[in-house]
């Protein structure tokens, strides 16, 4: 595949390429997307995801910003990149589902809900105005499950602390995780206990030495405290206490 050498993203007129690009992007999962050379929200969002959970052919971080430049063509288009991060289908395909969310809102902003937020919340049997952290969790493994055909592996609870002390996974402790933090894969759910009961979780999609790069929803940005939402952040492994559990 010809690499174009110039950038692609929303709005392109090169129908052609934009085409090559989805149904790459579909053939890696990322779909499904109408392949019809139209760059839109739909291939956008796609790209996105693939570039949150792959690397370039250098094996840094591509850049999650919605737009084709050389390294991404490349990882894309490249025959020898694998093109999943995890050994785990489950894990893989929740990665994919849970980096789709990214953009959600609580409607109106601090209600805990809204019309995706709620159905976070139904997953785990809740109605609107609890805390959805552990919730979108929950959710983003039940759809990977469903598509996939396999049972979902989660405790079914909306609470972080239950979720913790009542796992079947595989958990690492905080001390584990700060001596070695290359158990940490990614697909880790991540716990953080907060105190008078409250806590708070989210999916891992990467580690960088003693930072993992994670997924969550019932969050908010430092930029955008008052919002919200589903987004990716960055945490210590050391602010991740009491740890982190595994499922494959």
């Amino acid at each position: 595949m010809d690499n174009p050498f110039k950038i692609i993203t929303v709005g392109d007129k090169d129908a052609s390429k934009v085409k090559q690009i989805q149904t790459r992007l579909n053939q890696l999962g990322f779909g499904p997307i109408a392949e019809d050379g139209i760059f839109g929200s739909n291939t956008l969002l796609a790209l996105k995801a693939y570039q949150s959970l792959h690397p370039d052919l250098r094996g840094l971080p591509l850049v999650s910003n919605g737009v084709v430049g050389e390294l991404t063509w490349e990882s894309l288009f490249d025959p020898l990149n694998v093109h999943s991060i995890s050994s785990s289908p489950l894990i893989n395909e929740v990665l994919k589902i849970a980096l789709y969310e990214k953009g959600v809102r609580e409607d109106p902003m601090g209600s805990n809900s809204g019309p995706r937020v709620d159905e976070y919340l139904r997953s785990v049997n809740l109605g609107p105005g609890y805390s959805w952290c552990a919730a979108f969790v929950y959710w983003c493994f039940k759809k990977a499950s469903a598509k996939l055909n396999l049972a979902n592996p989660l405790v079914k609870t909306g609470a972080c602390l239950q979720h913790w002390q009542k796992t079947r996974g595989l958990k690492i402790a905080l001390a584990d995780a700060m001596k070695n933090p290359s158990l940490i894969e990614p697909g880790t759910i991540f716990i953080v206990n907060r105190g008078h009961g409250k806590g708070h979780t989210g999916i891992v999609i990467s580690v960088h030495g003693d930072l993992i790069h994670t997924i969550e929803g019932n969050a908010y940005t430092d930029l955008a405290p008052k919002e919200m939402g589903v987004f990716e952040l960055d945490r210590a492994v050391a602010s991740i206490n009491p740890g982190f559990i595994i499922y494959r």
